[in-house]
């Protein structure tokens, strides 16, 4: 008999306790494991769905503005140095950064100015298939554009101009088709007319150009600005901007639910640490004779107090392993009635498994110290009196 073997005896002399005491151990755990992993899928679920809310880096060409007067008379501002911007070459360039994974949408634009039947009026040529992705919140009456002289008007434009679905309108030179119509968004996006990036390029004679590019970044796996300075590190000659308003609105979804789920996985530690922690002192004080026995038969202060971390090092452990493989499988359960299943790549690693075994180990052990401590307390006159 050692201070190894006593608690093995001890936990399955009294085995309705032990059970329930690795059972609420075990529950936690499960709980603990499958809320993390549940929100890491719903937090990158939510950060996807967030980009359908617009860009949060534009990339510009970089220009110097200067204003013209003479004799007092303004003669307004001019343009100076406008970098050209080539869609494939900054596409390629972005695509190639260190971050590329973290990138979810490139959309260029070309904006050039017209005439629809005596009236000026913007033109901006997209990407529609990146448009749909970065422009969820469109709603649009008809549809978007197949063909490639289909356009988008904007709810003011489509009213300044007269304009219904299926009609047809002059762009360049060039016949073009009303696809449909946006709904008032309250931005920009509604004064202007949005034609395919291949029809407004070879109309205004601008094969390739690019006036500029929003990009899209999920920002949870690294800060924005390192995205930024990748991205100016491969296109030093261009002006790069991160919508910081944006960014900060994501990433505080992102972080309330990392912290929700954090302040739920606490209380339920704590919990079980108080559970844990009641019944370990009740079995101290069923366990005082046979204490000052083992007192009497020369184990040490240090030994009782070793004997009963011991136990609760088994239980953490146990718990730890059974539980870490229960939250996995709960979690796999949870995403499947959340319909999320299919977005979920979830993976068990061994690193994860023996950090939460480590962790509620320790968590076990503390919930142990005071009752280990109690126990280490007894001298061996008080526990033979009561023989």
């Amino acid at each position: 008999m050692n201070i190894l073997t006593i608690p093995l005896r001890t936990m399955r002399k009294k085995w309705v306790k032990t059970l329930l005491l690795l059972l609420v151990f075990t529950l936690s755990v499960v709980s603990i494991v499958s809320l993390n992993y549940v929100s890491k899928v719903v937090g990158e679920s939510l950060e996807k769905k967030l980009t359908a809310f617009g860009a949060n880096i534009l990339v510009m060409p970089r220009s110097e503005k200067l204003t013209v007067s003479y004799g007092g008379f303004s003669m307004g501002d001019m343009l100076m140095g406008v970098t050209d911007l080539r869609e494939s070459e900054v596409e390629e360039k972005i695509r190639s950064i260190g971050y590329r994974d973290r990138i979810s949408v490139i959309a260029p634009k070309l904006v050039a100015m017209t005439k629809v039947d005596g009236v000026t009026v913007g033109v901006v040529g997209v990407r529609f298939d990146r448009e749909k992705v970065l422009k969820g919140y469109w709603a649009v009456q008809g549809a978007f554009p197949v063909t490639e002289n289909g356009i988008l008007a904007g709810s003011k434009a489509a009213e300044k101009l007269g304009l219904a679905v299926g009609d047809s309108v002059e762009l360049g030179g060039r016949s073009a088709v009303v696809s449909g119509v946006i709904a008032p968004t309250g931005s920009d996006d509604d004064s202007v007319l949005f034609a395919g990036m291949d029809f407004t390029q070879a109309v205004f004679g601008q094969a390739d150009h690019v006036s500029f590019v929003e990009v899209s970044a999920l920002c949870a796996g690294c800060p924005i600005e390192d995205i930024v300075a990748q991205i100016e590190e491969k296109l030093p000659e261009v002006e790069i901007q991160a919508l910081q308003s944006i960014v900060k609105q994501r990433m505080y979804a992102m972080h309330f639910v990392e912290h929700l789920i954090l302040t739920v996985s606490l209380v339920i530690l704590f919990i079980a640490c108080c559970m844990v922690g009641a019944t370990m002192l009740a079995s101290v004080n069923e366990r005082i004779r046979e204490i000052g026995l083992m007192r009497s038969l020369g184990f040490s202060r240090r030994n009782i107090f070793g004997i009963f971390c011991f136990e609760a090092v088994l239980i953490g452990m146990a718990s730890g392993i059974i539980g870490y493989f229960g939250g996995y499988a709960l979690s796999l359960k949870v995403l499947a009635l959340l319909d999320m299943s299919k977005e979920a790549v979830l993976t068990m690693h061994a690193g994860h498994l023996a950090l939460t075994c480590l962790l509620i180990v320790g968590v076990s052990v503390l919930a142990a110290f005071f009752p280990s401590w109690k126990a280490a307390s007894i001298e061996p006159s008080t526990a033979l009196i009561s023989l």
